[in-house]
């Protein structure tokens, strides 16, 4: 199955030279890279929230193999959705499911349910891989995953097995957590509560994160995806993240009585 686009032309641009030339307004070509093994990226409109999501694609190497996880907005499909093969279409060509991890982390973790629904009509994931493209070209491989449960032990499952499935059969994977931050309150309430977030995320605390989230109420769309990138990182050894960029739609818009936070983060 080929997965067509379903938010070009809304998100980001659905012209492939048009979106080239927004791609590149976003990417920085002289950047020093990094190679990550998780990352934080947002996934508003690209006249949004791209500037955030470009710092961080600047900063880190996209290597052939990824695992991208997103939130369900849609309400479409189980808890944990993985499309297990296929391929997806956007404006700069077709990229094709990792299958050999898809089946890897089904096997090591009984939750994931191979599912198509789920990621139909699904933005957050599909933002993600035009800069992929850009950076890596076409020949990447990736694994979609949509996480719509807020259950702590399907989060803390989740990034076992991701990291279990590096370790042993796809190395130098890279672990994308596709997230907006705080939604809808002030431009000043967002950027306390997003901070608060945002510190726990920078001492690689996932369980921290899971327990500011709720207690303060943060409106973060893809902590769980969030937390299973965390866990997963911790166990394949990550010492250190770094805040890359931070801003809210307010930034865009002007309005600044009700905006979206947004945050990129990398951890190596």
């Amino acid at each position: 199955m080929v997965r067509q686009p379903a938010v070009a032309g809304r998100f980001y641009p659905e012209d492939r030279e048009e979106l080239n030339d927004a791609l590149d307004e976003f990417l920085k070509s002289d950047a020093s890279r990094i190679r990550a093994i998780g990352a934080v990226i947002p996934h508003a409109g690209y006249m949004y929230s791209g500037h955030v999501a470009g710092a961080v694609y600047s900063r880190i190497s996209v290597p052939q193999r990824c695992i991208v996880l997103c939130p369900n907005h849609t309400g479409y499909g189980p808890p944990l959705s993985i499309m297990r093969s296929g391929s997806w279409l956007t404006p700069l060509g077709q990229l094709e499911i990792d299958e050999e991890i898809c089946s890897a982390l089904m096997q090591h973790d009984s939750q994931l349910e191979d599912d198509v629904e789920a990621h139909r009509f699904e933005h957050a994931l599909e933002v993600q891989l035009p800069f992929m493209q850009r950076i890596a070209g076409s020949s990447i491989r990736f694994v979609p995953i949509t996480v719509g449960t807020g259950g702590w032990s399907d989060l803390e499952s989740l990034g076992y097995a991701m990291a279990a499935v590096i370790g042993t059969v796809a190395p130098q994977t890279l672990i994308i957590a596709s997230s907006d931050m705080n939604h809808y309150q002030s431009d000043a309430t967002t950027r306390v509560k997003d901070r608060k977030a945002i510190d726990q995320m920078l001492t690689l605390d996932a369980k921290g994160l899971y327990d500011v989230i709720r207690r303060e109420q943060i409106s973060m769309c893809g902590f769980g995806p969030a937390c299973s990138m965390l866990i997963a990182a911790h166990q394949l050894g990550a010492t250190k993240a770094e805040l890359v960029k931070y801003a809210t739609s307010g930034d865009i818009s002007g309005d600044f009585d009700r905006v979206v936070g947004y945050a990129g983060l990398t951890v190596a």
